[in-house]
C-alpha cells in the first residue's frame, strides 16, 4: 500500500510538472526562435555551404542558416559538411591536410543528401570561410555543426562567436557527446545542441517520467525525424530492410510527441526537426509543436510558412526579431 501511495504521489508530481515545469525550473531565454532554417543554405537550390546559398537563403526570409565547419592544414575554418571532398568537389582532397588557399573549387552542381532526386546549382564554387559567413551575415542566427572532435577547431570557432559578438546568435553542437562537452566547458554561453547520447537520454527521462525533476543544460533539440526513413526509397533512392524499418518506426513513436516537444518548448529548449523537404513533413512537424524546421528546399518551406502557419507564430517570431 505505501508503495502504491509513493508510485502514485511520483507520477501525478511528474505529470504536473511536465505541465507545469516553470515551477521547478527557470526557462531558457533565447536570442532566435527559427521557424525557416536553412539546411547548409538550401542545399537544393543553391551549390550547398556558399556564400552565394547563404545570400539566397536570406533572400527567402529565412531565420537561420545551418552550416559545418572543418579546419584546413593551415589552421584556417572552413565551411563544408565533409572532409574527404569526393562528393562535393569530385577529388580525394582532404580538408585537414590541405591548405586554405590550395582548396579545390566545388562542382558546379550537388546532389542533396536528404532528397537524392534534386541537386543544388549555382556559379558559386568556393569554400568559405567561417569569417566570411559571420561577416557577411552579422545579424542571421548560425547553428554550426562542428564536425570533428578538435579542440583547435573547436577553440578557433569560438574565437571568432566572441570576436563577431556572435555568443547569442549562434548554437553549436555535434552528434558526438563527447565533443559537445567540450564546447559546452568552452563557452557555456553558446546555446547548445543535444548530442545523439543525450538524446537517447532524453527519451529514456521522459518514458520514465523523470525528464521534469531534471536540469538541462542543452538549448536546442537538433533531431532528424526518424519517420522520414521509412520512405528511403524516394528520399535516398535505396531501400531499408525490415529490421531498419521497424526501428525507425519505433524511434519515431518513441520521440515525436507533442507533450515532450511542449515541456521543452516551456522550459525555452527549441525543438528543430530536419531534414525535412515535402510539405506533407512541413505540416507534421509544425503540428508537433515544433519550433523551427531544417529544409534543404527552402522556397518550398518559405511559401508553406506564409500560406499555412498560423498567424500567432508567425507574429511571435517577428517580435523575437524585434527585440
Amino acid at each position: 500500500m505505501v508503495f502504491l501511495i509513493l508510485f502514485g504521489g511520483y507520477i501525478f508530481t511528474s505529470l504536473v510538472l511536465l505541465r507545469y515545469p516553470h515551477l521547478l525550473h527557470k526557462k531558457k531565454v533565447l536570442k532566435f526562435r527559427a521557424q525557416h532554417i536553412s539546411h547548409r543554405g538550401g542545399a537544393a537550390e543553391r551549390v550547398e555551404n556558399t556564400m552565394e546559398a547563404f545570400k539566397h537563403a536570406q533572400d527567402v526570409g529565412t531565420d537561420m542558416l545551418e552550416i559545418d565547419c572543418h579546419l584546413t592544414k593551415d589552421g584556417q575554418v572552413v565551411v563544408s559538411h565533409d572532409d574527404i571532398l569526393f562528393r562535393t568537389c569530385d577529388c580525394s582532397t582532404l580538408i585537414s591536410e590541405t591548405n586554405f588557399e590550395d582548396l579545390p573549387m566545388m562542382k558546379s552542381k550537388v546532389t542533396v543528401d536528404f532528397y537524392q532526386k534534386l541537386c543544388g546549382e549555382g556559379t558559386d564554387r568556393k569554400i568559405p570561410l567561417l569569417e566570411e559567413v559571420f561577416q557577411q551575415f552579422p545579424d542571421m542566427a548560425i547553428n554550426i555543426d562542428i564536425k570533428v572532435d578538435k579542440d583547435e577547431l573547436m577553440q578557433k570557432v569560438d574565437e571568432l562567436i566572441r570576436r563577431y559578438n556572435r555568443v547569442e546568435m549562434t548554437a553549436w553542437g555535434n552528434r558526438s557527446d563527447q565533443v559537445c562537452q567540450k564546447l559546452y566547458k568552452l563557452n557555456p554561453n553558446v546555446p547548445l545542441i543535444f548530442s545523439l547520447r543525450r538524446v537517447i537520454t532524453l527519451i529514456v527521462l521522459f518514458w520514465t517520467g523523470l525528464l521534469p525533476f531534471v536540469n538541462i543544460k542543452e538549448s536546442l533539440l537538433e533531431i532528424i525525424v526518424p519517420g522520414i526513413m521509412l520512405d528511403a526509397d524516394e528520399l535516398l533512392n535505396k531501400p531499408l530492410n525490415g529490421k531498419a524499418k521497424v526501428f525507425f518506426w519505433i524511434m519515431d513513436k518513441l520521440l515525436m510527441r507533442p507533450s515532450l516537444i511542449k515541456h521543452l518548448d516551456d522550459r525555452g529548449i527549441q525543438t528543430y526537426l530536419w531534414v525535412l523537404n515535402r510539405e506533407q513533413d512541413f505540416k507534421r512537424a509544425f503540428s508537433l509543436g515544433a519550433a523551427g524546421v531544417m529544409s534543404d528546399r527552402i522556397q518550398l518551406l518559405r511559401d508553406y510558412l506564409d500560406h499555412q502557419v498560423p498567424s500567432s507564430a508567425l507574429n511571435h517570431r517577428d517580435e523575437l526579431k524585434q527585440d
